[in-house]
């Protein structure tokens, strides 16, 4: 009996595999998806240039080879980095999101131009200022006070405080795209 729960899971799981699969190749037949079919994907459209600096570099985090195009391997990763990655992976991820000129270090103009983007793009109210949660985020986390946040003060510092691993969390949190999709998904079938 105890095996019949898990294969009606590693069902349910190629079910919504082929159901990813099956909307991606609707939308990128080509089996490549470039930027402008992802913004399309994702119903991105009539974004400031900020916030299309800003999914231009969310789409360059998902390319992992970069080759200019996300094919479903990376999309599939993509996806279940959002959906089912740890605290681990997903701040590695937010780091490299962040570091816009690749540099290894998160400036404050940086990490600024991203919160000011991920709030355009998510259309959700904050309480706080984008610059003063860019001013938090570097009190709390710029250990040697240079005015960049290295690979490691980053991971350290959000993983201490719990506060500002909930603020990151929630800034970065993608699932009403999912659950678009999800509902386009529903559609196809």
């Amino acid at each position: 009996m105890g095996n019949s729960s898990g294969s009606s899971i590693e069902e349910l799981q190629a079910c919504e595999s082929h159901q990813w699969y099956k909307k991606f190749m609707t939308e990128c037949p080509s089996g490549l998806l470039t930027f402008y079919e992802f913004k399309q994907f994702f119903g991105l459209r009539n974004l400031s240039d900020a916030s299309d600096a800003y999914v231009k570099t969310m789409f360059t985090t998902f390319d992992m080879n970069d080759d200019g195009f996300i094919d479903f391997m990376e999309y599939v990763a993509a996806l279940s980095l959002v959906l089912k990655g740890g605290v681990q992976q997903k701040l590695r991820w937010y780091f490299k999101l962040y570091d816009i000129d690749g540099s290894g270090c998160i400036d404050r103009d940086e990490l600024l131009l991203i919160i000011k983007s991920i709030r355009a793009i998510n259309g959700i109210p904050c309480e706080m200022s984008a610059e003063d949660f860019a001013n938090m985020v570097f009190d709390k986390i710029d250990i040697n006070g240079d005015g960049e946040l290295s690979y490691e003060e980053f991971m350290e510092g959000v993983q201490k405080d719990e506060m500002l691993l909930k603020m990151l969390t929630e800034s970065l949190d993608l699932s009403h795209i999912i659950q678009k999709i999800q509902g386009e998904i529903k559609g196809i079938k």
